[in-house]
């Protein structure tokens, strides 16, 4: 099946590592032209790399996703850049695992400025562009959570339901200008999100008084996933790209779980 996704011009937030990097990958693939925002201008230099060796093009945009002007410069540099934008990709994130009681106003605030506000402030750049050409996919990456909370991490949780609030309400809006409004919304995936320093693997150790590899166990035991595993960031790539693509041309509003069977409800 063809995706016709060859020389379309696609924006990745988050794109140095985990989700957002093999989802840049999987773009090369299609050969699309593919610009790669993130703060880790290393890391965002060996993905560019992988997104070539797999046969595309790639823009790297080091970044502030959690700042408004940055957004504003670096999305608007990478629609001059390749003159035009197909799909967005919204994957930036952060998350740590703290009780209600535990966050604070601060907390809450940095939370949904890098979980949240930076899916509005890219969206808000290229939506007008979308409009003007007739056409446009975006892709918003949400969670599990967002669809079937825990008490922990809670601001997490919070942060992508409003993801998932943000992709329905706008796909009733684009859907006029041909511009279809997705989210994906992954369960436990094994990824720097999980295993870096702070992330949910350590501070998930510390909640549950644990070394981090077995809180994970711990955790993904209490959560009962069919599959019995986590996931893996290809695993999620694969269904982004297909929502992006011409394979899903009467797909918009949708919310697809790619969380190993984590979610119980039928809608």
């Amino acid at each position: 099946m063809e995706t016709n996704l060859k020389s379309k011009a696609v924006l990745i937030t988050g794109a140095a590592k985990g989700i957002g990097r093999e989802t840049a990958i999987a773009f090369g693939r299609e050969g699309s032209r593919v610009a790669l925002f993130d703060i880790d201008e290393a890391a965002l230099a060996e993905a560019s790399a992988a997104v070539t060796a797999a046969g595309g093009t790639a823009a790297t945009f080091k970044a502030d996703l959690s700042s408004a002007a940055d957004i504003e410069e670096k999305v608007t540099a990478a629609i001059a850049h390749f003159g035009s934008v197909d799909v967005l990709v919204n994957n930036v994130g952060a998350g740590a695992v703290r009780t209600f009681d535990q966050l604070t106003d601060a907390e809450w605030d940095k939370t949904f400025s890098l979980n949240f506000m930076s899916y509005v402030r890219t969206t808000r750049v290229v939506l007008p562009v979308m409009r003007k050409q007739g056409h446009g996919a975006i892709v918003n990456n949400g969670s599990d959570l967002a669809r079937q909370p825990e008490g922990v991490p809670i601001d997490y949780s919070a942060s992508k339901a409003a993801v998932l609030a943000l992709t329905k309400g706008l796909a009733r809006t684009e859907g006029a200008n041909n511009i279809r409004i997705n989210a994906v919304a992954p369960g436990p995936i094994w990824t720097p999100f999980w295993t870096q320093p702070g992330g949910f693997a350590e501070t998930m150790g510390k909640f549950h008084n644990m070394e981090p590899q077995k809180a994970v166990e711990h955790e993904m035991s209490l959560r009962q996933l069919p599959l019995g595993r986590l996931g893996k960031p290809e695993e999620v790539a694969n269904v982004i790209v297909f929502l992006a693509s011409d394979l899903a041309s009467f797909v918009t509003s949708s919310v697809w779980g790619v969380d190993g069977g984590s979610i119980r409800a039928i809608a």
